[in-house]
């Protein structure tokens, strides 16, 4: 059974979700501000963080940037209707999706099943190859990536979206497609988060992110990986 950690100040939101995910038969543990949140996460390693931005002690942002120094643990990420900037921060910091409240509990239970999904499918995906484009490897199989022989360490969201783009190099994805391919379903309001987990991609994957190599825009389209010496 897999365990994912809910933080939040609400009580009645704990437990509207609380009820949800263990009717959809996940294990739920909680926390109420930013310091429980860390401790629970080191002690209990859960199989995914459900994080509200507005925590009381140690803001959410701040959390989350916490667990990614330490962690690769899958991150969804929820915050009021008005905070675009935090939404876009935390998918910069490494968040895998994000929920605007107030959110339906039934996307909520399909989000944390599709991003669960991701991480499980490596399994899946034992008999493939590794995608060699250049001096940048993709391996499947191990969910693993290295530039110039150099391990790079991606969250599951952003590993996704770097094996879709490398796997057809020189071929231009709207961010639409992006977005169904790592996530199975295009919403006009999460377009963006592709940016930010591009952005996340070159400041990981490129010598100098302001002048990519690798992951290339196609203005006003997309991105594309590069195919010189694919």
């Amino acid at each position: 059974m897999k365990t994912v950690l809910v933080v939040d100040d609400e009580p009645k939101i704990v437990d509207v979700v609380r009820e949800y995910l263990e009717h959809a038969g996940f294990a739920v543990r909680t926390a109420g501000d930013g310091p429980a949140a860390l401790e629970r996460a080191r002690a209990l390693a859960p199989d995914l963080v459900v994080l509200d931005l507005g925590l009381p002690g140690l803001d959410g942002l701040d959390v989350a940037r916490q667990l990614r120094r330490s962690s690769r643990v899958p991150v969804i990420i929820l915050t009021a209707r008005g905070d675009e900037v935090d939404r876009i921060i935390g998918l910069e910091l490494g968040a895998d999706d994000y929920l605007v409240k107030p959110f339906s509990p039934r996307e909520l239970v399909a989000r944390v099943r599709a991003v669960l999904r991701r991480v499980d499918e490596r399994d899946a995906a034992g008999g493939d190859e590794p995608i060699v484009r250049g001096d940048v490897v993709v391996d499947p199989a191990r969910r693993r990536v290295t530039v110039a022989a150099r391990p790079v360490e991606l969250t599951p969201t952003e590993f996704d979206l770097l094996t879709h783009l490398a796997r057809q190099p020189g071929r231009v994805f709207t961010r639409a497609q992006l977005l169904t391919a790592i996530h199975g379903v295009a919403v006009e309001s999460y377009e963006r988060a592709v940016d930010a987990h591009v952005k996340n991609l070159r400041r990981k994957l490129e010598p100098d992110p302001r002048h990519p190599r690798y992951v290339l825009t196609a203005h006003g389209i997309g991105y594309r990986f590069t195919d010189d010496g694919a």
